[in-house]
């Protein structure tokens, strides 16, 4: 494995890659209030992202071979400068998250014309921008406190965006407070688990405090640290039962907002519990060892049933999902309990698979809202014939969700079943299969609705229109290519999940 360092005096475009990634969208937000008015909001904004999808895509290349790109902002070394580090665990996410961005973005015009006032789509997309820079923020930060200070940034502005929901229903507002509350909550258990360690290593440099870790050993300062960190991220990934904030999160936002996050910030926040657990506390921390082994995997077995089993009786298609991503990231947290190569790669490809295919899911339920005015299933019924096009976007979607071979879900829940088998835990591997059963219960109510139920009488719904369908089904169409096609994906998670488990190894 070769490291790469990159200093501000660097000369090339291509060197200063890890800032722009974060830099393009920041600065949008600010142009995008001083010129949206104008109507190039939306072009903005669509610019940005994809701009941040081509760099991650450039750095991804750069590292998927076990490479480490180091960025030192100012030409400042490290741990007295702020580090920007790139391997392949944070590439991918930067790629999933970038990728889910812009296509939710081409998605969006028409559903935010529908669902949020004129004069807020200025201060509506800078918001958007702000929330992908603090994700991408995240991911490619080396410095433990600029975590939390990007995770805030994401925070803030998805707090607005929820509220913007309430053009729709007053709801949002309600929605958007309980997650700030639950946000906030989480937030200050990050921030105290981070001046932790500080306390013990007096450094906030990701790498320095494993190296520091690593040579102190286990005390009551660090094992402090780690239990304030993994329940603050445990909010934020909404682990359950630290969840609640979730379901109406995703049900009162608008649309796209609702298919961004349950695209990627979830996914964000379980790559930072990667990022601390395997390589920062290192995975021979005992401390760490015994809260996967005796709380996490017990949790992430419970969610996946307890949340699928509520969501096989929800009347709402937005709210069934948000039930449903809970239940998922059950799969994501049981992976990564295994404490294995094979359990941390299922887990890592999860997160991806899962990423595209709830895009997939709630871009179809937003051309729902748009047409239909609604996403409750009487809202719904019988448009299996009136929208064929994103009725067949859901059936993609939910045969994935499922895991049905030859789709992405199958891919990471086969490796999570081999990844069990390894392990010896037979009935585990067993629950992964039951608990895909109650899937296919909370799907086939769906797919019922819409094709085996008549349409209302007077219903002018018609299909929803191009600019919304193509995004929708380049999402529906990746599930079932990588599905097919592994090699991508396998590559960076297997890449990823060696660097990962190497533990503070991983940072040299």
């Amino acid at each position: 494995m070769s490291t790469e360092t990159v200093h501000h005096t660097a000369l090339t475009l291509a060197d200063h890659l890890p800032a722009l990634q974060v830099l393009v969208p920041f600065i949008a937000a600010p142009l995008i209030v001083l010129f949206g008015r104008r109507g190039i909001a939306w072009p903005i904004a669509l610019a940005s992202s994809a701009t941040a999808f081509a760099v991650s895509i450039l750095l991804l290349s750069r590292v998927i071979d076990g490479s480490v790109i180091s960025y030192h902002m100012g030409g400042w070394e490290p741990p007295l400068g702020i580090e920007y580090r790139v391997d392949a665990a944070n590439a991918f996410v930067l790629l999933l998250v970038s990728a889910m961005s812009t296509l939710v973005l081409l998605f969006a015009r028409e559903s935010v014309e529908a669902e949020v006032s004129a004069r807020h789509h200025a201060l509506f997309y800078s918001a958007y921008l702000l929330c992908l820079s603090g994700l991408l923020g995240v991911a490619i930060t080396g410095d433990a406190f600029n975590v939390f200070v990007f995770l805030e940034i994401s925070s803030l502005a998805t707090y607005v965006l929820i509220a913007q929901g309430s053009e729709r229903d007053k709801r949002a507002l309600t929605a958007s407070y309980d997650y700030l509350i639950m946000g906030t909550i989480g937030a200050t258990f990050f921030v105290i688990g981070i001046g932790f360690l500080y306390m013990a290593t007096g450094t906030l440099n990701m790498a320095d405090i494993a190296d520091r870790i690593s040579e102190q050993g286990s005390n009551r300062t660090i094992r402090a640290g780690f239990a304030f960190i993994v329940v603050g991220v445990g909010l934020k990934v909404a682990m359950y039962p630290l969840h609640s904030w979730l379901p109406n999160a995703y049900t009162y936002a608008p649309s796209m907002v609702t298919a961004f996050l349950a695209a990627t910030a979830t996914k964000v926040a379980i790559y930072v519990l990667l990022r601390f657990v395997f390589t920062v506390f290192d995975p021979g921390f005992l401390f760490e060892f015994n809260t996967l082994g005796y709380i996490i995997l017990p949790l992430a077995i419970v969610a996946m049933f307890a949340a699928s089993f509520i969501a096989v009786f929800q009347s709402d298609f937005k709210r069934m999902l948000a039930y449903s991503s809970v239940g998922q990231i059950g799969y994501i947290l049981l992976g990564i309990a295994m404490l294995s190569q094979t359990g941390l790669t299922a887990a890592i490809v999860h997160l991806f698979n899962h990423g595209i295919t709830k895009a997939a899911l709630f871009m179809a339920v937003g051309a729902f809202v748009l047409t239909a005015k609604g996403s409750f299933y009487n809202d719904i019924q019988g448009l299996g014939r009136r929208m064929p096009l994103t009725s067949a976007a859901v059936v993609v979607g939910g045969l994935s969700l499922i895991g049905v071979p030859g789709t992405a879900g199958f891919v990471s829940k086969w490796l999570l079943v081999e990844a069990a088998l390894e392990n010896g835990w037979w009935p585990v591997a067993l629950l992964v299969v039951a608990s895909s059963l109650l899937a296919v219960i909370y799907v086939w109510r769906v797919l019922e609705v819409l094709y085996m139920q008549p349409t209302p009488d007077g219903s002018t719904v018609q299909e929803a229109p191009m600019s919304m369908l193509a995004p929708m089904w380049i999402a529906a169409l990746a599930c079932v290519y990588f599905g097919l096609d592994t090699d991508v994906t396998l590559t960076a998670a297997a890449t990823a999940a060696e660097g990962l488990l190497a533990g503070s190894t991983g940072l040299q």
